[in-house]
């Protein structure tokens, strides 16, 4: 049976969900900022939870509406067949999301759904109750320009949780999908070295090595839905399955290094964890002192913003050092994600192309660097 879905995702990488999509022969059927919508059955929704690299939940829709007044919400909403998905025990908490819309208290909107929720299961079951003990069903609403969105998520834990990295690890660690999404930006390739000076608990390699080996990020964890009745455990076993089979071997390299010796004990142990220690160095190393050691590569890092560690002023010092380091790399190509906005002038250089992207709340720029020469005045071509 075909179902209706939304993968979410991180502002400006709609397009690289729709693209995952396409490639597993999955049809999209809408997209809107930060959401990807597609149809399918159950074990598609199984494999795109287990494959997406850059989406961060997937979601059942239980039914779009019209949701302008809190009656709308609640009739909109019991209407909807939630016995054929939530049993007589079954906990459904309640969150969600009110954009350009009339319904704007996300407090009154949880209870509206809740307790239209809690009526039609009254009706289908014959009972006052709910003790609420059994499976765990996350409802979320979205509601945007006044159409609500009721859904189920399917994925529990985010998933740019892949399960390689320990909780807490590193220092503001940048976000899987994110890195991800760098990596495939950078166009990694196996007579290019990928290098992240900057490496930090080894995030961008990992995933560049993960991407290169075609790994699927979700093997090494679990999904919420694995224990609904809707998406038996068959489909999952076999989405498994089906990823594990496209593992291929390949002679890329990463690098990954770190002036801080526990950031590179942290990066080995995910990368170990991840199964990607044979396609990535880990090294300790000031990023002000790499050189091109007479090979090609490829630059692509993370440094510090001023934003939650270093002050403003030093990570412009950085940056500066980085500008005389990185310019000695010959023809390396160079993608630095920062939110500071003097970035090319502390470097030294106008990016070839500026790719706005945000790292959870703090909006960024990949500044792309294709040609390492001195041409620091020509147009640069706009993202």
């Amino acid at each position: 049976m075909q179902y209706n879905y939304a993968a979410t995702c991180l502002f400006g990488l709609e397009g690289m969900v729709g693209g995952e999509l396409d490639a597993l022969g999955i049809q999209r059927t809408k997209t809107i900022d930060g959401r990807v919508y597609f149809k399918g059955s159950p074990a598609n929704a199984a494999r795109v939870n287990i494959n997406s690299r850059f989406a961060e939940r997937v979601y059942l829709i239980m039914g779009s509406f019209e949701a302008r007044s809190f009656d709308e919400l609640f009739e909109g909403t019991k209407k909807l067949p939630w016995a054929d998905v939530i049993g007589r025990d079954d906990a459904f908490p309640v969150s969600g999301h009110s954009i350009k819309s009339a319904l704007m208290s996300i407090p009154d909107c949880q209870s509206i759904v809740k307790k239209a929720i809690v009526e039609k299961l009254r009706l289908s079951y014959a009972i006052e109750r709910f003790p609420e003990t059994g499976t765990l069903y996350r409802i979320e609403f979205f509601i945007l320009n006044d159409t609500a969105d009721i859904m189920i998520d399917l994925s529990g834990s985010p998933l740019h949780k892949r399960g390689y990295r320990s909780e807490g690890g590193g220092v503001a660690p940048l976000r899987e999908t994110l890195a991800a999404a760098i990596a495939s930006i950078s166009r990694p390739r196996e007579n290019v070295v990928t290098w992240d000076p900057f490496c930090g608990s080894g995030t961008i390699a990992i995933e560049a090595a993960m991407m290169m080996t075609n790994t699927a990020p979700g093997l090494r964890r679990s999904f919420a839905a694995q224990s609904f009745p809707l998406f038996p455990e068959k489909i999952w076993l076999d989405a498994g399955d089906e990823a594990m089979s496209k593992i291929t071997d390949t002679g890329f390299t990463a690098y990954a290094s770190d002036i801080d010796p526990a950031m590179v004990k942290l990066a080995r142990e995910n990368a170990r964890r991840a199964g990607m220690t044979d396609h990535i160095r880990i090294f300790e190393r000031d990023a002000l002192k790499i050189e091109s050691e007479g090979i090609r590569g490829t630059i692509v890092c993370n440094p510090p913003y001023g934003e939650r560690l270093w002050t403003a002023d030093e990570a412009k010092e950085l940056y500066r050092g980085m500008g005389k380091t990185f310019s000695k790399l010959g023809r390396w190509q160079m993608y630095i994600l920062t939110s500071c906005p003097d970035f090319e002038r502390c470097f030294g250089r106008r990016a070839d192309k500026v790719r706005p992207m945000n790292n959870g709340t703090i909006k960024c720029g990949l500044y792309m660097y294709y040609k390492n020469d001195d041409k620091s005045a020509r147009p640069r071509s706009k993202a």
